[in-house]
């Protein structure tokens, strides 16, 4: 890389995660007005941990990203399967149909959501925010999984076949492993989308169940407190830890030969 380059990437760096930075330093700052010279101060976590508020959202989004992040997974891996392997009437419409709810505003899609919750009569609350976030992260999984489905030769399973396995075993035990790096991908991708999801939770959402992102929204309008920026470092710290933890060893995209 040129000397140019590498200035221009270090540049995009600094900008994308100075703010970050000054996020996370001025919650450890003993002034509530982030006034300097910085005072290093355990405060905000101490009035975080009895700030039951919003321990108890950021528990929501957690739980919420997890059940989003396994079901979405799970659907849309049988979808990939599905717009992959198999050939039926509609299925160009149907990949075309994955880019919408991509591209579409998340304004123009909660609104839509709620509308309809509304008329259907499942309303708000959990039951919805699950839905909806699910609804959000499938395509997301397609697509990661479906690309996936690309790098792998179709006729391993054909091969495993003719060696007198079935097709379900031949999936299970040829494909499946060779698609595991993708899959984990598009979960940590279903995860992250729900646990960062403000518009649809705030359409969604009830006033006795929150979501952390709707609920720093709130806490903002009525005045900011340091202690958003402690559960921020925190869910933060606490996501790097769990990506670090799997590509330590998972090793997504390692093809090297182990024998």
């Amino acid at each position: 890389m040129n000397p140019l380059g590498r200035i221009y990437l270090i540049a995009i760096l600094i900008f994308l995660y100075t703010p970050i930075l000054v996020m996370m330093a001025m919650g450890f700052n003993a002034s509530p007005l982030y006034q300097l010279p910085f005072s290093f101060s355990l405060q905000w976590y101490q009035a975080l941990w009895s700030n039951t508020v919003l321990l108890t959202a950021g528990l929501n989004s957690i739980i919420i990203a997890t059940i989003t992040a396994v079901l979405a997974t799970a659907l849309g891996t049988m979808a990939s399967v599905a717009l992959s392997r198999r050939t039926f009437r509609g299925k160009s419409l149907l990949q075309l149909m994955l880019l919408p709810p991509i591209a579409i505003p998340w304004l123009i899609t909660g609104t839509a959501m709620l509308i309809f919750f509304y008329w259907s009569g499942i309303g708000r609350g959990m039951h919805a925010l699950l839905i909806g976030h699910v609804a959000l992260a499938i395509p997301y999984v397609v697509l990661v999984v479906g690309t996936g489905f690309r790098t792998i030769r179709a006729d391993l399973e054909d091969a495993a076949m003719s060696l007198g396995s079935t097709p379900v075993h031949a999936f299970f035990s040829v494909t499946l492993p060779l698609l595991y790096p993708s899959i984990l991908g598009a979960a940590l991708f279903a995860f992250a989308v729900s646990l960062d999801q403000f518009v649809i939770s705030y359409f969604l959402a009830t006033p006795g169940y929150t979501t952390l992102p709707v609920q720093i929204y709130s806490s903002i309008r009525k005045g900011f407190t340091p202690e958003i920026n402690a559960i921020s470092t925190v869910l933060l710290l606490g996501s790097m830890t769990i990506i670090l933890i799997f590509a330590r060893f998972a090793k997504p995209g390692d093809t090297r030969d182990k024998r």
